[in-house]
C-alpha cells in the first residue's frame, strides 16, 4: 500500500464521522469524510486509492448496494461495514457480496483499527499482484506474432507438433519459438508459463 493511502469514512451520522475519524487520525492514518454513500459514489472518479470504512443502513444508498457498484465498477478498494445490532443480517450480505469485514457498533478502538490496518494490508497485496499482472502483460506483448500463436497453442495444451501442424511450422521450429518465448517471458518452466497468463489474463487466456 502506498503512503497515500486513505481512509474513506461514510456514514450519515456528523457525530460518528467526527468520532471516528478522531480516532483513525490520532492512529495516524489520513482520513476523507463522506456524508453519504452517494456523495463518496458521485465522486468516485476522484478519490484516492485507501480502504472505505462505511455504515451499512443510510438514507439513498446503502452500504450493501455501495460495494455492490464498486464491484460491478471494477473498483477493489477494501470495505469494512460498521452495524448497528439490529443491521447484523445486511451487514452479513454485504460480506457476501464482498466487504473484508463488519464491526457492531458501539465498537472497541482497537477494533476498529485492527480491521483498517488488516484491510490496507489485503489492499496492498492485490496492489502488488495487479503490479505483477501488468509486468506480464509487458511480457506477453513484447512477444513477436508467432510467439503468441505457439504460447496459446501451449496454453491450450497442444504438444510442440500438434502446434506445429496447425501454424505449418516444422516441430524444430516451433521448439525454437518456445525457447524465445519461455526467455522473454521469465517462465522456468511450462506450469510457470500457465501461471503468468492466469495472472495476467484470468481466465487463461494469452491473447
Amino acid at each position: 500500500m502506498s503512503n497515500d493511502a486513505v481512509i474513506h469514512l461514510i456514514d450519515d451520522d456528523e457525530h460518528v464521522r467526527r468520532a471516528v475519524a478522531f480516532l483513525l487520525g490520532t492512529a495516524g492514518f489520513a482520513v476523507k469524510l463522506h456524508e453519504s454513500a452517494v456523495a463518496f459514489f458521485t465522486g468516485l472518479d476522484k478519490q484516492q486509492p485507501g480502504c472505505i470504512v462505511s455504515d451499512v443502513r443510510m438514507p439513498g444508498m446503502d452500504g450493501v448496494e455501495l460495494l455492490r457498484r464498486l464491484r460491478e465498477k471494477g473498483v477493489d478498494m477494501p470495505m469494512i461495514i460498521m452495524t448497528g445490532h439490529a443491521d447484523v443480517a445486511l451487514a452479513v450480505a454485504a460480506m457476501k457480496a464482498g466487504a473484508v469485514d463488519f464491526i457492531e457498533k458501539p465498537f472497541d478502538d482497537e477494533v476498529l483499527l485492527n480491521a483498517v490496518r488488516l484491510a490496507l494490508s489485503r489492499y496492498a497485496r492485490a496492489d502488488q499482484s495487479g503490479t505483477e499482472a501488468a509486468q506480464i502483460r509487458a511480457r506477453v506483448e513484447s512477444l513477436s506474432p508467432r510467439e503468441r500463436q505457439v504460447l496459446d497453442g501451449l496454453l491450450a495444451g497442444h504438444p510442440n507438433k500438434t502446434i506445429a501442424y496447425d501454424l505449418s511450422l516444422s516441430p524444430r521450429t516451433v521448439e525454437v519459438h518456445r525457447a524465445n518465448l519461455m526467455t522473454k517471458m521469465g517462465a522456468k518452466s511450462l506450469s510457470d508459463l500457465v501461471r503468468m497468463a492466469m495472472v495476467a489474463k484470468p481466465g487463461g487466456g494469452a491473447s
